[in-house]
């Protein structure tokens, strides 16, 4: 019995190993993420050019919620795929030193982008407009940011509720009402 517990044990650790690949910078890498020069204004017209809505995601070496997001929330089958098919990920890193052009076209390193920002927190996801104002960084025209790991519910009823458009429209429903009514009709049994 315990070499079953055993190996049971190891193969979790070994999906969970998986799940939360390692880059050379120390960061999280999924297959849904984009590989880009960073330069946003251009990440921006590749992802309408695909369709999708551009999605910035902060991360830092050895970040715990990070991981937790990894392991738990995005491989979640609703959300990786609306990760796959509906969002263009751009991953920065709060200390790093790489180029960042910001839509604004502002160069910055990703820390000091992220500093002109104010993101505080990791992980953090910032969901862009479907247009893109130039003369705007990239958080001044974000319709929605989440800091911090939620779980899998949460996080896709955001990013459902930013793929539907919803923030154009909050007087009847904004996001926690929206999030509110969802959780209810899971705990219902309406999957939706």
């Amino acid at each position: 019995m315990r070499s079953i517990l055993f190996g049971l044990a190891l193969a979790g650790m070994t999906l969970t190993a998986h799940a939360a690949e390692m880059g050379d910078d120390g960061l999280h890498k999924a297959d849904w993420m984009r590989d880009t020069f960073k330069d946003l204004q251009e990440d921006f017209a590749e992802a309408q050019a695909e369709g999708k809505r551009m999605l910035i995601l902060v991360e830092q070496r050895g970040c715990l919620y990070c991981r937790d997001m990894h392991e738990n929330t995005f491989p979640d089958p609703r959300v990786n795929t609306l990760l796959q098919e509906d969002y263009y990920t751009v991953q920065l890193n709060l200390h790093g030193d790489i180029e960042v052009v910001d839509t604004d076209g502002e160069e910055l390193t990703e820390k000091e982008a992220l500093r002109k920002w104010g993101v505080l927190f990791t992980p953090t996801m910032i969901f862009l407009d479907t247009t893109l104002d130039e003369s705007k960084s990239a958080q001044q025209q974000a319709v929605a940011v989440m800091p911090g790991a939620f779980s899998a519910g949460t996080t896709l009823d955001l990013m459902t509720w930013v793929k539907e458009e919803r923030y154009l429209d909050t007087s009847e429903e904004d996001f926690q009402r929206y999030h509110a009514r969802m959780i209810q009709e899971r705990d219902d049994g309406d999957t939706r």
